[in-house]
């Protein structure tokens, strides 16, 4: 099949693919008559990509999404969302030629998903309760825009049944499940027994709704330490803990249940046994209303942070096809004794013999399905649809292939040097995302100059990367984070880059474990070895001769033309960490040979330093690099394998010279309490006077709907407290100082 690009837009990005051509001879021409380009109609749905060539590249042959125009759906769609999601539902209604309603807070007014859509609509102010969540808002704007079904994306009111409930009640269709699958499988003891039923293996637990925290000990220790806590409602890893004895199960409780009625409205809780060093591989399901139910294989979701997935992959490196076969079938099972209909996600642990549990079910459409459309070419959203406006499923589970291989990372605001990622919020300075590299997808809802806040999740973008296997895939993903530039907040680039190099991760030797086990006092960015110690000192200097070169011409001409022949070698003093290395730069060309250590290496780039990503060639080894920063005295960080190194480059006379500058001598911090992270305070355990022990709650901070206790570092007394509850504080405000 041969279809024409009919419009390309000033950044050669694909925005609509339709109209039927005749095959012309070479698999890429251009139409003399319309202008345009053809290309054969190979291109996996997940691969759409922004291309430096007006041409899109092929992946493979199987499974390509389709869109046919005769296929009646719907004339306008609300989505009940924002950020990424918003804009991923949006461009698929495009394709489909379905008009879109984005609803928005007043803070995300100039949103890029308010922008992509035909109609936008304030529902409220910035909190979440007073907007996404605003039920009565929305609706008053699915009358007003007359919407005719509303895609509710994740997380606000997707696995809400009332909302679900409302909406039929209006004859506006919700593209999701019915109200009885939602509320069968989004409360969790409700599922957990659906699932009993259904012959679906069940983790061990308590299955009815935990009164207080001293029936949570009771049943904690009936079933046996460790346990889980997780709300009922709940999901995204929001409302749960893992409690090893009765303290941390009294606290757990506590914690959950204030999270849950926060994230989700309904604070109750159940508790279950902890399956220790699991894999959390979960499938995709797809059924329709016709009864016809499909399993779409599996994804591999077991790099998490505090029960939030960080890195995911499909198909899983750990089943094997019986395995497989096994949880998808039950997955199907679960799914047609609630009568679901949609997409939906079953989740399992899984344990090093390959026995599998079920987990939870979620109702709705899964932040990392870009993996799964990866592997099937299916377009998960327009199914979804088509489901919704009762069209049967268009394949059968035999025609559901894994070809190739897909890993997603989730890209965020956030401080990975801090619990592995605590939040980080601010204005995106510069942004660029890596869609020059090839089989690169980016799912996101920002741009440069949006700003990143405290009132909703800090995911910058999701970023996947195709390939015919995984080795190949992971590669590109590599290359990718090494290409993507975000500026102005702080990011997990450098964490997402050490996870899918390091040698577990790559073998295949995983599970959700893994960063406490890698990292366990913390992650502290790459460990250079001698020879990428080398290439980074090289880079640098090369960097600093080459800025010195630039400053001394105007307009491509020497500012004194009568100056004395150009400078061609440099001594110079790099301050790297806790070491101090003398280097010899002596320039060659456009080349830079530079002496480190005694060893000599070439460093050739075009040196364009007005450009965001550098790419320079150290002996013959390609790095692409990004000069963050730089000042007068010599204080630069550069981005090298993904993280960012803090140097100081002075000329050998400096370098004496700076000995005798005084350093700032460092804050003693064992007497104050800061705030780790921007958020609102939830409450104040302490008062000015009173005695605390080491390791004793202060107060509780609330970020991006997790809630975090801040302990003492030290024994003493409270000198003075500044911050009440419901105060909102930056990261490194003063909450508290001991005496």
């Amino acid at each position: 099949m041969w279809l024409e690009i009919k419009a390309i837009t000033k950044n050669y990005k694909t925005r609509q693919v339709g109209q039927r051509a005749v095959k012309p001879r070479n698999p890429v021409k251009r139409n003399a008559f319309s202008g345009c380009w053809w290309l054969q109609y190979e291109e996996l749905f997940c691969c759409e990509t922004l291309c430096s060539r007006r041409y899109l590249k092929t992946s493979h042959k199987l499974y390509s999404a389709t869109y046919d125009p005769n296929e009646k759906t719907f004339e306008k769609l609300l989505i009940a969302n924002r950020g990424e999601i918003a804009c991923r539902v949006i461009k698929t209604c495009k394709k489909m030629g379905i008009k879109t309603v984005a609803i928005h807070s007043d803070v995300d007014a100039n949103a890029v998903h308010v922008k992509m859509a035909d109609e936008a609509v304030c529902v409220g102010p910035a909190p979440t309760s007073k907007s996404y969540l605003n039920m009565d808002a929305i609706m008053e704007v699915i009358k007003k825009t007359r919407a005719q079904a509303v895609h509710p994306g994740y997380g606000f009111l997707s696995e809400n049944k009332e909302f679900a409930r409302r909406l039929a009640a209006e004859g506006v269709t919700f593209i999701g499940p019915d109200t009885h699958a939602i509320q069968a499988m989004g409360d969790k003891i409700e599922s957990k027994l659906l699932a009993k039923n259904a012959k679906v293996n069940t983790i061990p637990g308590f299955d009815g709704v935990v009164k207080d925290a001293d029936e949570a000990v009771r049943i904690a220790r009936e079933i046996g330490y460790p346990v889980m806590i997780k709300a009922s409602a709940g999901g995204g890893g929001k409302g749960m803990r893992i409690a090893w004895d009765d303290e941390e199960t009294r606290e757990g409780f506590r914690f959950s249940s204030q999270e849950a009625a926060s994230s989700f409205g309904d604070d109750r809780l159940l508790i279950e046994k902890f399956i220790d060093n699991p894999r959390h591989i979960e499938i995709q399901v797809l059924a329709d209303k016709h009864g016809n139910a499909l399993w779409l294989n599996e994804r591999e979701c077991s790099i998490q942070r505090r029960n939030q997935k960080v890195v995911e992959e499909a198909p899983s490196t750990f089943l094997d096809p019986e395995t497989r076969r096994a949880m998808g079938e039950q997955a199907v099972a679960l799914a047609k004794a609630v009568k679901y209909s949609s997409a939906g996600t079953v989740e399992f642990l899984v344990d090093s013999s390959k026995n599998f549990y079920f987990l939870e079910m979620n109702t709705r459409l899964q932040v990392e399905h870009p993996v799964t459309e990866c592997i099937t070419g299916l377009d998960l959203v327009q199914e979804m649809i088509r489901v919704a406006k009762g069209y049967p499923l268009r394949h059968k589970q035999a025609d559901i292939p894994i070809n190739g291989w897909a890993v997603e990372c989730r890209v965020y605001a956030e401080d990975p040097y801090k619990s592995f990622g605590l939040p980080s919020i601010g204005k995106l300075s510069q942004y660029q995302e890596p869609l020059h590299v090839p089989s690169v997808r980016v799912d996101s809802g920002i741009q440069q100059g949006s700003d990143i806040s405290i009132y909703y999740d800090p995911m910058i973008s999701k970023l996947i990367t195709y390939g015919s296997n995984r080795a190949e895939a992971l590669k590109r993903m590599e290359e990718a984070l090494d290409n993507y530039v975000i500026r102005g907040v702080t990011h997990n680039i450098s964490l997402l880059r050490e996870v899918i190099i390091h040698p577990r991760f790559v073998r295949g030797d995983i599970s959700t474990k893994f960063l406490p086990e890698v990292y366990p006092d913390g992650f502290k960015g790459h460990k250079l070895t001698d020879l990428e110690r080398r290439e980074l000192l090289a880079t640098a200097a090369s960097l600093y001769v080459a800025e010195q070169l630039r400053s001394q011409r105007f307009l491509g001409t020497p500012r004194i033309p009568i100056a004395k022949s150009k400078r061609s070698s440099w001594e110079l003093s790099v301050h790297l960490g806790d070491g101090i290395y003398p280097v010899a730069v002596s320039k060659d060309g456009s080349s830079f040979s530079v002496e480190v250590d005694g060893m000599k290496l070439n460093v050739t780039s075009e040196w364009n330093l007005a450009s965001p990503l550098l790419s320079v060639t150290i002996d013959g080894t390609q790095r692409t690099i990004q000069r963050l920063s730089r000042n007068a005295s010599g204080s630069t960080s550069i981005q090298f394998l993904g993280t960012v190194y803090k140097l100081q480059i002075l000329t050998k006379v400096a370098a004496e010279l700076s000995k005798y500058m005084p350093e700032k001598a460092a804050e003693d911090t064992s007497s104050i309490l800061r705030s780790p992270m921007p958020g609102a305070v939830v409450a104040v355990s302490v008062k000015p006077g009173d005695m605390v022990s080491e390791g004793q709650e202060i107060c509780v901070i609330e970020a991006m709907k997790m809630q975090n206790s801040m302990i003492a570092a030290k024994t003493g007394k409270v000198k003075a407290v500044h911050c009440k509850a419901g105060d909102t504080v930056g990261e490194g405000d003063l909450l508290v100082e001991l005496e």
